[in-house]
């Protein structure tokens, strides 16, 4: 019988959904942040449950050959990088086995091996770094104040509001870390207040830089709990100083006084330069501001759409719909092979972004929704009869609304493309839409954000046939299948 504080030796010998690794104590699955699958750890069990426990890694007594030393010092106590003690490669067949394993065991699809194709990783962006490392586009660093009352800034500890300071993210380009020195220095010499989540007091919250890939252009925007940093006088010597930085296009200020975790308020100033920068995902060009929703890793974003783009089959005769379009970035690739796109987002500022967006590309077979794809879809389709050909979805982690499926099954496009962010909602999505007359035939996964747990995952489902009065009932649990992770 599992006992809390108590140290056991035990082996690993597989990974869960957060990344964690699992062992078995008399028959009971034990869940260990930061060990590796292979390692043999004494671990002191810090919670126990009817069928499982949780424990600490108090020693890696023999090391996978999987794992690596961290490239981070940060990356134990970070909520960012779960998974920087395994190699790359670990990493990717990690993530590739999850994906097969949810479309196995919930979705269904029991030759999945046959129509998976490799999983896509990451190449090494710098000559002197490894895969994996310098994808992100945007970083958002939080700032407080430490015990002593120095200011920090960095990244939230794990499952908490801890701040961790640092001087650099690994997974961000160079030149976030050279921005960053700047605003510290900037905060230190002319002592502003970092904002107090607990009083409510305070002035400048979080600090967020953009970066346009294929531009080279960076946005600054300070988030500050008033209308101004400070005084105009301090503004301006703000911006003086981070003009300095090569690439630096727009410096903006959001004001944010809500007593709330969110992190950016409604209202955007722009202190210099340009409200907006711009990207390219492929030939498309894409207007970015400081609350658009835009893709952190552009690199592989342009694969995945690529993917999609190749699943979709478009002769350019069709009708297409993009269900939880966001901002247009499929929308508008698609709109590129297809005769007329059809984008359904229930954000209003995303669709407002997906209409310049498309300006921007001349795109005028583009109409896009504001709306739940489950209202929009059945109203365009049984009011407007407006059909599809082929229908694009990327629901959030949730996955499809049922109502979303059951008009999809209605439609009856020829091919429907799914791209996920959430194996196991996919999974069940998979199922249903299996049972109503689909067949997955092939399926691809994305390292969009390497180090992490996250995967990306775009799969074809063609029409084989409806089956009649088909409902959709929801009644997969996700989150008790993840528990079972590492019980087979």
């Amino acid at each position: 019988m599992l006992s809390k504080n108590q140290e056991y030796e035990m082996a690993i010998d597989d990974i869960g959904n957060d990344g964690e690794g699992i062992g078995h104590i008399d028959g009971i699955a034990v869940f260990v942040k930061d060990a590796a699958k292979g390692d043999l750890a004494r671990v002191r069990i810090i919670k126990v449950k009817k069928n499982y426990a949780y424990g600490r890694l108090m020693e890696v007594l023999t090391p996978s050959p999987d794992r690596r030393d961290p490239a981070c010092p940060h990356a134990r106590a970070c909520g960012g990088c779960s998974l920087m003690h395994l190699s790359y490669e670990s990493q990717l067949a990690w993530k590739q086995e999850k994906v097969e394993q949810c479309l196995r065991r919930i979705g269904g699809v029991f030759d999945i091996e046959e129509k998976m194709e490799p999983i896509v990783g990451l190449k090494a962006l710098e000559e002197a770094e490894g895969p994996g490392l310098r994808y992100r586009n945007k970083a958002q660093f939080p700032v407080g104040k430490d015990k002593e009352g120095h200011i920090v800034i960095g990244f939230y500890s794990r499952h908490s509001h801890s701040i961790i300071d640092t001087d650099q993210c690994l997974l961000q380009p160079k030149v976030f870390d050279e921005i960053l020195s700047v605003c510290r220095s900037f905060l230190e010499q002319n002592i502003i207040e970092p904002y107090d989540e607990e009083t409510g007091k305070g002035l400048v919250r979080h600090l967020i830089f953009r970066w346009g890939k294929a531009t080279g252009q960076i946005q600054v925007c300070v988030v500050v709990n008033g209308p101004v940093l400070v005084s105009r006088d301090t503004e301006l010597r703000f911006v003086q100083s981070l003009r300095k930085v090569p690439g630096v296009a727009g410096i903006v200020l959001n004001e944010n006084t809500e007593n709330t975790n969110r992190i950016t308020g409604d209202g955007i100033r722009v202190l210099w330069g340009s409200e907006t920068i711009e990207d390219r995902i492929g030939d498309v060009r894409f207007a970015i501001g400081p609350l658009s929703f835009y893709q952190v890793n552009p690199s592989q974003t342009e694969k995945m759409y690529q993917k999609a783009l190749e699943y979709a089959n478009l002769k350019g005769g069709e009708m297409v719909w993009d269900l939880y379009c966001g901002i247009g970035t499929i929308s508008l690739f698609l709109a590129q092979r297809a005769k007329n796109v059809y984008g359904v987002e229930i954000v209003k500022e995303a669709i407002d972004d997906a209409r310049r967006n498309a300006i921007l590309n001349q795109m005028e077979n583009v109409t896009f929704f504001v709306g739940k794809a489950e209202e929009v879809l059945p109203r365009e389709y049984e009011t407007n009869n407006i059909h599809a050909d082929v229908i694009v979805v990327d629901p959030p982690r949730k996955g499809c609304d049922e109502k979303a499926i059951e008009t999809m099954l209605k439609m009856q496009p020829d091919r429907i493309v799914y791209v996920s962010c959430d194996p196991a909602t996919l999974a069940r999505d998979v199922k249903l839409l299996s049972e109503g007359g689909y067949c997955l035939t092939k399926a691809c996964a994305f390292d969009n954000f390497s180090q992490s747990t996250h995967v990306e995952t775009v799969v074809k489902l063609v029409n084989i046939g409806v089956k009649p009065d088909f409902t959709v009932h929801l009644d997969v649990d996700v989150d008790d299948f993840y528990k079972t992770v590492g019980e087979e």
